[in-house]
């Protein structure tokens, strides 16, 4: 571990870069956005079911494929919600349903497994050769966790969302429009946290390493700045190049794996940043007992 309390943020920046780069970002994000593909369908489902517990699933529905439309358009935002549709399970019989909620459990955790072994190749850490079964089954149920918090965040989203739509409502018409800036800050301040949350959570739990909390805060928000960035910034491209449109019919499909591929080459700068930061101002990463080293 080095340490430097004189190390400045724009050295830090700069190793960060040059880690992010030997590390082959492009073959790894392009890796998991082909994984992505396939675990769309199975994690939106759990996602709108575990939201759609407390709050009604129309309006998560609604939510999740008006955020997918800002930033892709309506064509991608229709494919992903037939996918979703065809992925449904309904009217089966009793083999065929537990068949298929284990598909759909496996598929939606695959996109997190993914991640994983794409964070463990960023923080320099592998596999035991030992290790057995019950650390894949480990690494499915924690995965699962997180879809399952994707979920509550996602509520609490909605929640809040609602509630400023109102607080917004009231005081244009009763004070002054003046207060809409006011509205907008909130709006981006409660993405940011609740984005901030999910990178802190994906960084602690999927890789098979520990780091402090300071460390993955610090990473976690830095990353959520840069992914909260990268969103608008995509959907200008999307909507201003169209990058789908010389591809016909898998114009939509095009798209999601070029948004899966942009965002997880964010996240990995991010995870690259909190790496860099843990190991000037941390105590680094260290790797579980399911793992070992492979570089300093």
């Amino acid at each position: 571990m080095v340490s430097s309390q004189n190390t400045s943020w724009w050295e830090l920046v700069k190793k960060t870069y040059a880690n992010w780069m030997l590390n082959d970002p492009f073959q790894m994000s392009a890796a998991v956005s082909y994984y992505a593909l396939f675990s769309f369908p199975a994690l939106l489902i759990i996602v709108i079911q575990t939201a759609g517990v407390f709050y009604d699933r129309a309006t998560v529905k609604g939510k999740i494929i008006d955020e997918i439309k800002k930033i892709l358009g309506p064509d991608s935002a229709d494919t992903i919600e037939m996918l979703i549709k065809n992925a449904i399970i309904e009217d089966q019989t009793n083999l065929a349903l537990l068949i298929g909620l284990g598909t759909l459990l496996y598929g939606a955790t695959g996109l997190f497994v993914s991640l994983q072994k794409a964070l463990n190749t960023i923080w320099g850490i592998r596999l035991k050769p030992s290790t057995g079964v019950f650390k894949m089954i480990l690494d499915r149920i924690f995965s699962l966790g997180l879809i399952i918090v994707i979920g509550f965040l996602l509520l609490i989203s909605l929640i809040l969302t609602a509630l400023i739509a109102a607080v917004s409502e009231w005081l244009t018409s009763n004070i002054s429009e003046v207060f809409i800036v006011i509205i907008h800050l909130m709006n981006f301040l409660l993405s940011l946290g609740l984005v901030t949350v999910l990178f802190a959570l994906i960084f602690k739990v999927l890789p098979d390493a520990k780091i402090t909390w300071r460390s993955v805060w610090i990473g976690a928000f830095v990353t959520s700045l840069f992914f909260t960035i990268g969103k608008s910034l995509l959907g200008v491209y999307f909507s201003t190049m169209d990058p789908g449109s010389t591809f016909g019919a898998a114009g939509s499909i095009v798209l999601i794996l070029l948004w899966v591929s942009y965002s997880c080459l964010i996240l990995f700068f991010g995870a690259e940043f909190t790496q860099v930061y843990a190991s000037h101002f941390g105590k680094g990463v260290i790797p579980t007992s399911y793992a070992k080293k492979i570089k300093d």
